[in-house]
């Protein structure tokens, strides 16, 4: 009998229930979620698409990540950091993406944080690593009631405050732990799924930047 939040399919594979709940979820559970990431761009990506997402489902912006992308210029943030009113009024008559205002203007605005972040500290990757959890802060066993019970972490509470502190936006503790979870910073696979050891053995692999 499956564990709450697992699922085991025709082949005998045992994973996250979610990982079937769309079709795009199969390839983003097992290839994506939890990967360590180390590139600017994608993690600045990773923290708009995640403060897009912020009172919404996942699926919708996953879906509409390509459109995201291209709307943002590959969300190079050294580019979007450029975009003036003139771009906001572009964005908002977009229907790829989600047109809310504040969600446009903060993507904006994270954009000049992020150049600021690495012209004062070299790497964006680097800031956001320094605040993985240590082994202790973290669960003895990743099942349903720890994802229930901790939408939020002490880390991401941490890094959430840090970044608000350098005028972040849409970084709060909950949209912060996602972020963790989907760049590697935590591996929240649930004990039993088939993608839990490998993104173990990958993060133990994984150079911190």
């Amino acid at each position: 009998m499956d564990q709450p939040g697992l699922t085991t399919d025709e082949t005998g594979r045992t994973h996250c229930t979610w990982r079937t709940a769309a079709p795009e979820y199969p390839h983003y559970h097992d290839c994506e979620w939890g990967v360590p990431v180390a590139d600017d761009i994608q993690l600045y990506e990773k923290i708009c698409l995640e403060g897009f997402q912020a009172g919404m489902a996942w699926i919708t912006i996953l879906r509409k990540r390509e459109q995201f992308r291209a709307a943002f210029e590959g969300f190079d943030f050294r580019r979007v950091a450029q975009y003036g009113e003139a771009d906001i009024e572009r964005l908002m008559q977009d229907p790829g993406i989600v047109r809310n205002r504040a969600k446009i203007v903060s993507t904006l605005n994270n954009a000049r944080r992020a150049c600021e972040l690495v012209e004062e500290t070299g790497s964006l990757a680097r800031w956001l690593w320094a605040f993985e959890p240590a082994d202790d802060e973290r669960p003895a066993l990743v099942d349903m009631a720890y994802w229930t019970g901790n939408p939020t972490s002490p880390a991401s509470e941490r890094l959430s405050k840090a970044l608000k502190k350098r005028g972040w936006t849409f970084v709060g503790p909950t949209t912060m732990y996602a972020l963790m979870q989907a760049m590697g910073m935590v591996n929240d696979h649930l004990e039993g799924c088939y993608c839990r050891p490998r993104i173990e053995t990958l993060r133990r692999q994984f150079k911190r930047p």
